[in-house]
């Protein structure tokens, strides 16, 4: 039996390859935008060549999220 080739669209290897099994979208989409997409971000930070990027992304989100919660709190 072969390996079932790599599905980037229905499961990009950067999401299914987490140690846990879990994908990510499992996990993102009981989340709004903004902190579904920093998760998103943080957890295939490992699994792509460049870290970092993906980091500062989950950052921008995180700011994001922190300034429009600041916003309604006003």
């Amino acid at each position: 039996m072969s390996t079932p080739k790599p599905d980037p669209v229905e499961h990009p290897t950067h999401y299914t390859g987490h140690p846990s099994g879990i994908e990510c979208i499992q996990i993102t989409e009981h989340m709004g935008f903004n902190l579904g997409n920093a998760v998103k971000y943080i957890w295939r930070c490992d699994l792509k060549l460049d870290a970092i990027e993906d980091l500062r992304k989950a950052k921008w989100y995180i700011e994001r999220e922190i300034a429009k919660r600041e916003t309604r709190a006003n």
